[in-house]
């Protein structure tokens, strides 16, 4: 799966929402990355959680009833064990000014409602590395393809290449299993997930997609088509 805690390491994520529908789509989005998730609903609640479960990171909401997530913030700060714990803000409010006012408290990060799914967890991923809360992934190779994990880059002969996020979670898994041969029901399973509705055909729009802006001129096509079986990281032989 992309960008997924590494075996073994399975940071807390702390999930202060009082928005049933988003605290919901939070869970499953962070569970699928492999983190583990507590929720808390309000401030106070938020605060009792975090002495019980001792997260790696919180997510935290602004307007919060009980306390304010801004209020949460600030006695999560003013505690000896609380006070290096990543916190990430979310909030509807997009005024400059609050931003400030959250960082100014505390928090590490803000982000503003409504935000996409990749780029925030692309900041809990920053956040817990700099923590120290998650190994660095290092880097996967195939040939003279080459994939930054922690850097979310892609090169073929030392140029850069444009992947969208499905085109970059389809290599990735590719890359982690080469030359063997994936079905598409497989790969629908991995790299969109078994509780994601997609017809197995999407699977070929993404790879021509993907074998587009991986293969350039005179270079070899590095994705195997297996005739009613699936694909492969792989090249022809013969």
């Amino acid at each position: 799966m992309p960008d997924m805690v590494p075996s073994g390491a399975r940071p807390t994520i702390l999930v202060v929402e009082d928005e049933v529908p988003l605290l919901t789509l939070l869970r499953y989005n962070l569970e699928k990355q492999g983190f583990r998730v507590e929720e808390a609903s309000d401030g106070q609640e938020a605060l009792l959680r975090v002495a019980e479960t001792k997260p790696d990171l919180v997510l935290l909401d602004w307007m919060l009833p009980q306390l304010s997530g801004l209020e949460v913030c600030r006695q999560l700060r003013r505690r000896p064990a609380t006070r290096d714990l990543p916190i990430i803000m979310v909030t509807a409010r997009t005024e400059q000014q609050d931003s400030v006012r959250a960082l100014d408290i505390g928090a590490d990060d803000y982000i503003s409602k409504p935000f996409a799914m990749d780029g925030l967890l692309a900041r809990i991923r920053a956040l817990l590395r700099r923590a120290g809360s998650v190994a660095t992934r290092g880097t996967l190779a195939f040939r003279d393809l080459s994939m930054d994990q922690d850097a979310h880059r892609v090169s073929r002969n030392g140029r850069a290449l444009h992947l969208g996020p499905t085109e970059y979670r389809l290599l990735e898994f590719l890359m982690q299993h080469p030359g063997r041969v994936f079905a598409r029901e497989q790969l629908l399973d991995a790299v969109w997930g078994r509780d994601i509705h997609v017809e197995p055909r999407t699977v070929d729009v993404h790879v021509r997609r993907l074998r587009k802006a991986i293969n350039g001129p005179g270079e070899d096509d590095v994705i195997r088509t297996v005739r009613s079986a699936g694909y492969a990281l792989d090249v022809e032989t013969g």
